[in-house]
């Protein structure tokens, strides 16, 4: 079962600030940019972990990081036990043929100057071990059948298919090296639903065939139920919740991820009319300055003086502890509950 075996990817505080300057020829250091603020999880060989959150809450820069496309600015990131953060020239090159990356956007992710072969094939020009010269044509012919494209299109240039083409196209590349991870940042957002689903399935289809783990980004709540197997649900730079895709849409005992699956479109109008909406107030709080404490507080209908004072650790509840059913998962809430909260309904102390 995923999940179960060795955790070939350990994410530990992860921390990401970028820095707010001012002046033009002697710059200070004014501030800094929250952009991920100790994130830590695990991800096991043959799972998916989805990673959900509203726009700017830090998942594609948890992806960038991932892969190495940004420094952290403090933190770990083991694979097999070795920290990736520390790595550098040919070390790195060597790590990085094994966790790959399917970018958001299929028509800015492709050279328009290259076609498809040359496209799928350049991993095989960094790293010549994987295969031999004349055996890359076939190779990327074989990919693009793998994908559910044709073979004979090998010679075409990425205007020449469609955003879902593209988007395989995108796949393809990343699987060009054999990895064991794959870093997906909101692989299917710019698809239409219809495409959307067969992008999915097809990304499950691979995890099978090829042992793939991973990383799964995306806003959207459903898209990330279908193919996780466990989700953690992101707000300001942090883990708010995390647990199996079970325990978070069935059993959400932190009020961010209540308040987002309220706002699921249902499409039973009695269903939709019998459900409480849980509307949040105020805006997201800016991570150049985030809020002290619980960085939810301040949209928060059950913040005390407590959440202001000391920030909540993504652990599980005692109060779940005894029980260990489902809603006993780790929420970074001091007054986490599973019942469907509302703003009208005051929390016990």
């Amino acid at each position: 079962m995923p999940g179960n075996g060795e955790a070939i990817l350990e994410v530990r505080d992860l921390v990401k600030h970028y820095p707010l300057t001012r002046g033009i020829l002697f710059k200070k250091q004014v501030g800094a940019v929250h952009a991920v603020d100790g994130v830590s999880f695990d991800l096991r060989r043959g799972e998916t972990l989805g990673i959900v959150g509203e726009s700017g809450c830090g998942k594609s820069t948890v992806a960038k990081l991932l892969v190495n496309l940004e420094r952290p600015t403090s933190g770990r990131i083991l694979y097999k036990g070795e920290d990736v953060t520390r790595l550098s020239g040919r070390a790195l090159k060597a790590v990085r043929r094994n966790i790959q990356m399917v970018f958001q956007d299929p028509y800015t992710s492709l050279n328009p100057r290259m076609t498809v072969g040359d496209i799928i094939g350049e991993p095989y020009d960094i790293h010549p071990e994987v295969a031999p010269k004349g055996d890359r044509r076939a190779k990327v012919r074989e990919l693009l059948d793998v994908v559910g494209l044709s073979p004979e299109h090998i010679n075409r240039y990425p205007h020449q298919f469609s955003g879902g083409q593209r988007q395989r196209i995108g796949i393809a590349r990343g699987l060009a090296l054999r990895p064991e991870i794959i870093v997906a940042d909101e692989p299917v957002s710019a698809l239409d639903v219809s495409v959307q689903a067969q992008v999915v399935n097809l990304l499950e289809r691979l995890q099978d065939e090829f042992d793939l783990a991973y990383v799964f980004i995306a806003h959207d709540l459903s898209v990330v139920r279908h193919i996780s197997d466990r989700v953690a649900v992101m707000y300001l730079g942090r883990f708010a919740e995390a647990g199996t895709d079970a325990q978070i849409y069935e059993h959400a005992t932190h009020p961010y991820t209540q308040a987002l699956l309220s706002a699921v479109p249902v499409p039973d109008p009695r269903a939709r009319a019998g459900r409480d909406r849980i509307i949040l107030t105020g805006d997201v709080p800016s991570p150049a300055h985030p809020p002290s404490g619980c960085r939810f507080r301040t949209r928060c209908w059950k913040a005390r003086e407590k959440c202001a004072r000391v920030v909540p650790p993504l652990e599980i509840p005692d109060w779940f502890l005894e029980g260990g059913g489902p809603e006993a998962h780790a929420s970074a809430c001091h007054y986490a509950e599973e019942r469907p909260a509302t703003p009208d309904v005051p929390p016990t102390e």
